[in-house]
């Protein structure tokens, strides 16, 4: 009987506590292994960070549901929160003022999963076998056993390094102490370690321009703080996303805004720029590509790298997991998220189909789902879990069922063709996008831009 069933579930974030919801309302029992000190951990570490998706993409229905008789109050759907406002206002009270609370194990972090008498190699009777998950809670190894295993441990703690051929660039590790990674707070506690400074910024999507775009508002309070930006791509343009046209408007305004700062000459472009070398000399860093001997260098006081993240996949090897070779994420979804083949950075919904593993009963859901892709939203994350839910309870038609519509980022693909008369084969900006930009560099270098009028 499904009853029976126990689910561990692996991250106490946004998608980990929604796939618990979920998995209560199926009549199953989850048990909820979050590595940090308590829910929302990763997503504290980013407080600072206003989400460019409102409060209606934000919340899981489930998870509202078990809020509603605690007396939550819901925040207006349409206000777009920070970081530490998601944990404030929803995560923290999920965690500790519903039923969840007693099925949330912090401090447990986990290190291998496995079958119960069983390794990767032998199959027959695999099936029938439960999964055993070991973890450490600062008490010595422990072991829970479960009948199906959700891993939304997401991706927070293995961010992709500078070194643009995927490794570390030589003397990454040496210069730590003059890097960050991911999106510090340079507006707030991290403002005396960049005022006034050269900062470099490495990557090209919403954590390098919401840096850098930060970085210029500090530039304006601390006049010597200078900002470069280092991209791997030769188009500044392709950062800026659609403009006008994005569904989500903050995501919209963000590229926008961006745009006009680069434009301005606030922000200083180095394009094609592929780190290779990193050398820390006294209270400077040098930021090479090429070798020291050759290729092109900055001079910095901090390099922030943006570059992204990737999925930490060391305590599934035991398992039989099928991922795309270059994504890292399970196969059937890859063609949907392929950074290599969509520009357009909305994906349609998907659920258990798409993310079941060869391991009957594993599944990878939230950001962890994506593998190295950008562009995830939390709303995503939300359809996925109410379909794998669904389908650990036996109900197939439930899992099969798309219950969501995405926003459009209104980014076109560039591999098609262009329309002359519209902004890269989508409608016509209203203001400034990365069409227009685009337009305006091609103007100043006697080129044909995207078309804007």
């Amino acid at each position: 009987m499904t009853e029976s069933k126990t689910v561990a579930i692996i991250g106490a974030g946004p998608v980990g506590l929604a796939a618990a919801a979920h998995i209560l309302e199926r009549g199953l029992r989850p048990i909820v292994l979050e590595a940090g000190e308590s829910a929302g951990h990763a997503v504290r570490q980013w407080g600072h960070v206003q989400l460019f998706s409102p409060w209606e993409y934000n919340v899981d229905r489930a998870a509202a549901r078990l809020l509603a008789p605690t007396g939550w109050n819901s925040p207006e759907p349409d206000q777009y929160p920070t970081g530490a406002e998601l944990v404030e206002r929803y995560l923290e009270p999920l965690a500790t003022k519903t039923v969840l609370a007693t099925h949330i194990h912090t401090s447990s972090r986990v290190t291998g999963i496995s079958r119960v008498g069983f390794d990767k190699l032998k199959t027959k009777g695999r099936e029938a076998a439960p999964f055993e998950i070991r973890y450490q809670n600062g008490q010595g190894p422990k072991v829970l056993r479960a009948d199906a295993v959700i891993d939304a441990s997401g991706t927070w703690q293995s961010p992709n390094p500078a070194g643009a051929n995927g490794l570390p660039a030589i003397g990454e590790t040496q210069a730590a102490a003059k890097i960050a990674y991911g999106m510090p707070d340079v507006l707030g506690k991290d403002r005396a370690r960049y005022a006034g400074k050269t900062v470099a910024v490495l990557g090209a999507g919403h954590s390098a321009i919401g840096t850098l775009t930060d970085l210029a508002h500090l530039a304006a309070q601390a006049p010597e703080t200078t900002t470069i930006w280092l991209l791997r791509g030769s188009d500044p343009a392709k950062a800026f996303g659609g403009g006008a046209n994005d569904k989500l408007v903050a995501r919209g305004e963000l590229g926008a805004a961006f745009a006009a700062l680069v434009a301005s000459g606030q922000v200083r472009v180095e394009t094609e720029f592929r780190v290779s070398h990193l050398t820390a000399t006294g209270s400077r860093l040098t930021v090479g590509t090429g070798g020291a001997c050759c290729g092109r260098h900055v001079v910095v006081d901090e390099l922030v790298v943006a570059t992204g993240f990737r999925p930490k996949l060391d305590f599934v090897s035991e398992l039989r997991i099928q991922l795309d070779p270059s994504i890292e994420c399970p196969v059937a979804l890859a063609p949907l998220i392929d950074p290599n083949e969509h520009s357009c950075g909305t994906v349609r919904p998907h659920g258990a189909r798409e993310l079941a593993q060869a391991e009957p009963g594993f599944y990878f859901a939230g950001i962890k789902s994506y593998g190295r892709a950008p562009t995830f939203l939390m709303i995503t994350g939300y359809e996925q879990v109410r379909s794998i839910a669904a389908d650990i309870a036996g109900d197939r038609e439930a899992a099969e069922r798309v219950e969501l519509e995405l926003p459009e980022t209104g980014v076109c693909n560039r591999s098609t063709g262009l329309d002359t008369n519209k902004c890269c084969g989508g409608p016509e900006p209203s203001d400034v996008d990365a069409c227009c930009v685009s337009d305006a560099n091609a103007k100043q270098e006697g080129k044909t831009g995207c078309g804007c009028k």
